[in-house]
């Protein structure tokens, strides 16, 4: 009934656009107007054509979601980042550079940036963009902009519809540097903003371990997309947690549109495989459930960690990886709690380290809050300065994980 009716739409629509046209050829078939008004009212009512067919007909149908194009694009946008990352991945000189707070960003992160972005811009030209990276340092490197773009030109959907309905290929390195750049919004409460961290995780993708390329989508404030792509976790969703990255099997896509549920499905080189539900597991025993938490001590306190899995009674080693690659396993069941708690009082997360995986684990059945149980606000920039750490379990334990972190947090 839907689509029947998404059908009569797009018709009647149609029918709409093409009137003036039609209006026009009558005029100039049986009356003496003069031409030229003629010929412009054709040309405008043939761009309102054109424009219906890219924007209403060259993509699938709304099904369920008022969301489904986004999804889509996000879903494909991010597949195809990470065909480039997975070739830097396995590549031993990796571009490294230092950014002004001493953090390293790749050529991984450069070119993921670029396609995404560039992705984006082709499908939602009037969306804002918060992106991590810029471009100025490879403008002053032209040499490192030509490897970068060689990658980027290269890193292409083997699929032609898939890659036709991100844009296609970057044209050229000044474009790619123009796509990097246009992730400048400062963010806000109003309006469409994405948020792209094209390499979470980049020490853990140095050192071979996990990362993730993630994008969120957030309407005045309230993320309603989200989606990581997970090279390195298994695709198997029942796979226990694990920090490891070898063996066959890798790579994982999650999604999640606000109200709809969260998904997996793994990651290809071509079209969108087909996708399952994930859910949170059940905890029935506190004492029972796995610890998943951030490898470096800088971004979370472990020794706090500790202490709070002590007064819970856990008694299993955590399990320790990068990026939100931690959100997509415990929103999958594979592992039961995520706490990433403040190591100092100045230190402001980053909205695109938590857009994508806040959402996907609320959908999965899951809560996510800060260390004194507030909701993680994306509305006020591009960081969480209204939230300290983060708090992320089943609902059904969320409350009694939560008594204990203030508890260790208060020192009581």
């Amino acid at each position: 009934m839907r689509r029947e009716r998404s059908t009569t739409y797009s018709r009647t629509l149609l029918l709409a656009l093409l009137f003036p046209f039609i209006l026009a050829l009558g005029r100039l078939i049986y009356t003496n107007q003069p031409l030229t008004p003629l010929f412009n009212q054709l040309r405008f009512s043939s761009h309102l054509v054109s424009q219906f067919y890219h924007l209403h007909l060259s993509t699938p149908p709304p099904t369920m979601s008022s969301y489904t194009h986004e999804l889509q694009t996000a879903l494909l946008a991010v597949q195809r980042a990470t065909l480039l990352t997975q070739k830097v991945f396995h590549t031993h000189a990796k571009g490294t550079l230092s950014k002004s707070d001493h953090s390293p960003v790749t050529i991984g992160d450069f070119g993921a940036q670029a396609l995404i972005i560039s992705a984006l811009r082709y499908n939602f030209p009037s969306d804002e963009i918060v992106g991590e990276e810029e471009a100025s340092s490879l403008r002053e490197n032209p040499s490192l902009a030509e490897q970068i773009f060689a990658l980027v030109k290269e890193s292409r959907l083997e699929d032609a519809e898939a890659e036709g309905q991100l844009g296609g290929p970057v044209k050229d390195a000044e474009a790619m540097l123009g796509a990097i750049d246009a992730g400048s919004s400062g963010g806000g409460s109003k309006g469409r903003i994405w948020a792209l961290d094209p390499v979470d995780g980049t020490k853990g993708f140095l050192r071979g371990g996990q990362y993730a390329v993630c994008l969120a989508l957030i309407v005045d404030g309230d993320v309603k997309v989200g989606v990581l792509g997970c090279p390195n976790l298994p695709v198997d969703d029942a796979a226990p947690l694990s920090a490891e990255v070898g063996g066959e099997g890798r790579g994982v896509l999650f999604a999640a549109v606000q109200g709809e549920g969260a998904t997996s499905r793994p990651l290809t080189e071509g079209k969108l495989a087909e996708w399952k539900r994930i859910a949170m597991k059940e905890v029935q025993d506190i004492t029972q459930a796995t610890f998943c938490e951030s490898v470096e001590a800088a971004h979370s306190s472990h020794g706090d960690q500790a202490e709070i899995a002590k007064r819970l009674g856990i008694t299993k080693d955590s399990v320790r990886m990068d990026s939100q690659a931690k959100y997509g396993s415990i929103a999958r069941g594979a592992g039961d709690l995520y706490l990433r708690l403040p190591v100092r009082k100045d230190y402001e997360e980053k909205i695109w380290d938590h857009a994508a995986g806040d959402l996907i684990v609320r959908e999965a059945g899951g809560e996510v809050t800060d260390a004194n149980g507030i909701r993680l606000d994306f509305g006020i920039g591009t960081t969480l300065k209204d939230n300290k750490g983060v708090v992320a379990a089943p609902k059904a334990v969320h409350e009694a994980v939560l008594k204990v972190v203030k508890e260790v947090l208060s020192g009581t």
